[in-house]
């Protein structure tokens, strides 16, 4: 039995090893205030997820606009502390962004309400540089991608960020908060 045990905990490690697959562990931080949250979702037998932390609103103004925490053509890291991480075990189209299976962090370009979702090839960084700039670096892009604005049906308290499928190879990634909704249909290949 322990040479079982052994045995799948190794295949695990070298699982994770092959797909590159970054530690959660270590992305969380003891901040109560914007803590840990995960979405995910299995299309065709791949899993994909999300890891990020979720602030709140708490009577700030988030988005667009003067004095708004993110200001319009800025850089977002799609959450606070750490750049949030996308893990996928397969090869994705989204919204003709070609992302190879592999770990990728996330950001939003907040382009006057028509936001790009960016694909950065790095992950494990924190989201923003001690001057307030983004950590994101155009060089380690992967690409950019038109996401779909809409106003939730009420005020987004909390940031959230959700995976579901759509059908068959299909799915979308949804991003909630504040009075925004953004989001952005892909395809498991």
């Amino acid at each position: 039995m322990k040479q079982l045990v052994t045995c799948a905990a190794m295949a695990g490690m070298i699982i994770a090893a092959a797909f590159g697959q970054i530690d959660k562990s270590k992305l969380l931080t003891k901040n109560d205030q914007s803590p840990g949250k995960e979405t995910s979702v299995a299309i065709g037998g791949k899993q994909l997820w999300i890891y990020y932390h979720a602030p709140s609103v708490r009577t700030r103004h988030i988005f667009g606009g003067a004095g708004a925490l993110q200001p319009d053509d800025s850089v977002w890291r799609a959450g606070a502390d750490y750049a949030t991480v996308l893990h996928t075990d397969a090869a994705l189209d989204i919204h003709g962004l070609a992302v190879p299976a592999g770990d990728y962090s996330l950001y939003i370009f907040l382009d006057k309400g028509k936001w790009q979702l960016i694909v950065n090839k790095k992950t494990g960084q924190w989201g923003i540089n001690r001057d307030d700039s983004t950590t994101d670096q155009p060089a380690d892009e992967l690409g950019r991608t038109a996401l779909t604005m809409a106003k939730p049906a009420a005020p987004v308290e909390t940031f959230k960020i959700d995976l579901s499928s759509a059908g068959g190879n299909r799915g979308k990634l949804q991003f909630d908060w504040e009075n925004v909704s953004a989001s952005v249909p892909f395809t498991v290949k």
